[in-house]
C-alpha cells in the first residue's frame, strides 16, 4: 500500500467517524431509548444502523454521478463541506449537538419504536448531512479500485464502531464519566476542525493557481 493510499485511509476514517461521532450518537441514543428492554435497545440500535450503513454506501456509489449530473466540481464541493465539517467540529469542540443531526421536535415526534430506529436515529443522528457530504467528496477522490475499497470498508467499519458503542454504551459511559466524554468529544471536534480547514484550502488551492494562470495570460 503506497503513502497516498495510506493517508486517503486515514482522511476517510477519521473525517467519517468524527463526523458520525458514535461517542455523542451513544449518549443521546440511551437518552431517547432510556425505559426500554436491552433487547429492544440493541434491536432498534441495529435498524438504525443499518439504515445509516445504507444512505452512506449508496452515496458513496452515486457521488461521482452527482457531481457529473449538476456539474459540481470537487474543489466546490471540499470548501462548503469543509465550512460544514467545521461547524460540526465547533459544536463537538463545546459540545453541543448539532441541530443539523437532530431537532428536538424530530426526538419528540419519534414515538414509534420502529420509526425512531429509521429517523432521527438513522438519518440524521449517525448518517446526516456533515456524513453524507464527507462519503461524496471521498468517493470522488475514489478514482480506482483500491480507493473504492478503502472507502467501503471505512463505512462498514465506522458503522460497526458505532453499533459497538450502542450496544456497550451504557457500561462505556458509566466507566469513563460525562466529563470524559465531553474531553474526547472535545479532542474529536479540533480533529475535525483541522480536516474541515485542510478540505477548504485544498478546495481553493485549484482555484487561486486557476485565477492566477488566466490573470498572467491578459
Amino acid at each position: 500500500m503506497d503513502n497516498i493510499l495510506i493517508s486517503y485511509s486515514i482522511v476517510a476514517f477519521t473525517s467519517l467517524f468524527t463526523l458520525v461521532n458514535p461517542i455523542g450518537f451513544t449518549a443521546i441514543f440511551l437518552s431517547m431509548v432510556d425505559g426500554m428492554t436491552r433487547s429492544e435497545k440493541r434491536k432498534i440500535a441495529l435498524k438504525g444502523v443499518m439504515t445509516a450503513c445504507v444512505v452512506l454506501v449508496v452515496f458513496s456509489l452515486i457521488g461521482r454521478l452527482i457531481f457529473s449530473f449538476f456539474g459540481i466540481t470537487v474543489d466546490a464541493f471540499k470548501i462548503v463541506g469543509g465550512i460544514l465539517f467545521f461547524r460540526s467540529g465547533l459544536n463537538l469542540l463545546e459540545s453541543k449537538i448539532s441541530r443539523t443531526r437532530s431537532t428536538p421536535m424530530e426526538i419528540k415526534e419519534a414515538e414509534n419504536k420502529e420509526e425512531m430506529a429509521f429517523t432521527p436515529i438513522g438519518i440524521p443522528m449517525i448518517a446526516g448531512p456533515g456524513a453524507i457530504t464527507s462519503v461524496m467528496i471521498l468517493s470522488a477522490e475514489a478514482t480506482t479500485l483500491p480507493y473504492r475499497i478503502i472507502l467501503l470498508s471505512v463505512i462498514f467499519f465506522t458503522m460497526a464502531l458505532t453499533l459497538l458503542f450502542s450496544y456497550l454504551g451504557e457500561k462505556f459511559t458509566t466507566y469513563i464519566g460525562t466529563t470524559g466524554m465531553r474531553v474526547i468529544q472535545r479532542i474529536m471536534g479540533l480533529i475535525l476542525m483541522v480536516i474541515a480547514v485542510q478540505f477548504i484550502i485544498d478546495g481553493l488551492t485549484p482555484i487561486i493557481i486557476d485565477w492566477i494562470s488566466k490573470a498572467n495570460r491578459l
